[in-house]
């Protein structure tokens, strides 16, 4: 009896060994079963401390949080840690419970390859099926942004990149031509000046009358009674008011300058005097190669000579369309601009961006330079 029962605790150790090691080779396979092959980078023990984890928190898993709940933009920026990703995830009701969706993105080998970018995740969505979302940054709907001052070249060169099955070809000969043009510009004009500087949310696979359709309806949205009865209190119309309103925005470095720029050249336009405007010259010179830009600067004496139409230091009066696509702000500065006396305008020499202004060409002259 005495010898029995001296070896009974080596049979219990060699039966909980047996037990542990069954355990260690069965739970991956449960594990496996329930969630597809593990990382083969795992080891045994780090495959079956997951496998256990996963099999015990399942329903943090396979359960969404919410079935009912709506859809929501998530962005994960660039150099973002697993842990961030996951901490901000539940913060955000997206998921059950960051450590467990931590365990299955290690288990399935997802964890390093979770890119950077937004995504439209929903609590109705399951944790797996969110950690598998996360592996592609593609949406479904592309963020375009149209910067105020741009002319259609500009929009147009940041097509290819932009996610939209558009070329710039295409947009270039449909924004030339609109099949739909807002109802107060002249027939056979390009939407130069209506396409509406902002950021846009677009199907991947709007096409490109639909593009510069939506562009045209962000100005007309914009288009307020207010903006549209200034622009006739100035005695312009609405046409005239958009050419203005395109110089302005590409005189005007800061915007809080733009309504006294847009006096300046309401004073001139009043005595018949030219606009006498650098960036009208620059529309009319086009792509400068050498400096990679559609705004040359500084523009040259020869440059101020180039026979065009939107040459304003040769020909009096508007140029004949807008020159860019100007925002809310230089729109509003038409119709709403300083009282002010002044005829002539220069850049102040400490770099600013801000403006010196002149009643007087006299006065001009002392604000440049030295």
């Amino acid at each position: 009896m005495k010898h029995r029962s001296s070896c009974f605790p080596f049979v219990l150790l060699f039966i909980l060994a047996v037990g542990l090691l069954a355990a260690i080779l069965f739970m991956p396979v449960l594990a496996e079963q329930s969630y597809g092959p593990p990382n083969s980078y795992l080891n045994t023990w780090q495959r079956f401390n997951y496998s256990v984890s996963l099999l015990w928190n399942a329903g943090n898993l396979t359960v969404p949080r919410d079935p009912n709940g709506a859809e929501q933009i998530f962005v994960i920026e660039t150099g973002e840690s697993v842990f961030t990703i996951s901490t901000h995830l539940q913060a955000a009701d997206l998921i059950r419970e960051a450590s467990i969706f931590r365990v299955y993105l290690v288990w399935k080998g997802l964890d390093t390859s979770v890119q950077a970018g937004n995504y439209k995740l929903s609590p109705a969505m399951t944790a797996i099926e969110i950690a598998h979302a996360l592996q592609d940054a593609t949406p479904s709907e592309v963020v375009f942004g149209v910067l105020p001052g741009w002319r259609i070249e500009e929009i147009a060169a940041v097509l290819p990149t932009s996610g939209l099955k558009i070329t710039p070809e295409t947009f270039l000969s449909v924004a030339r031509s609109p099949s739909t043009p807002l109802d107060f510009w002249p027939a056979g004009v390009s939407a130069e000046g209506f396409l509406f500087p902002g950021t846009y949310s677009l199907p991947r696979n709007t096409t490109t009358d639909q593009f510069v359709s939506v562009l045209l309806q962000g100005f007309a949205s914009h288009l307020t009674p207010e903006i549209s009865d200034g622009i006739a209190r100035q005695g312009l119309s609405l046409y005239q008011g958009v050419i203005l309103a395109s110089i302005v925005q590409r005189e005007a470095i800061q915007e809080d300058e733009q309504p006294v720029i847009a006096s300046v050249f309401l004073n001139r336009i009043a005595i018949g005097m030219k606009l006498d405007s650098d960036p009208t010259v620059q529309y009319a010179l086009g792509y400068n190669a050498a400096q990679g830009t559609w705004w040359t600067n500084p523009l040259s004496l020869e440059d101020l000579q180039v026979q065009s139409p939107y040459n304003t230091y040769l020909y009096p009066g508007f140029p004949p369309t807008p020159i860019s696509n100007p925002g809310s702000s230089a729109l509003q500065a038409v119709a709403n601009p300083a009282q002010t006396a002044y005829y002539y305008f220069r850049a102040r020499c400490d770099g600013s961006g801000y403006h010196a202004f002149a009643e007087t060409l006299e006065q001009q002259m002392q604000n440049a330079c030295p």
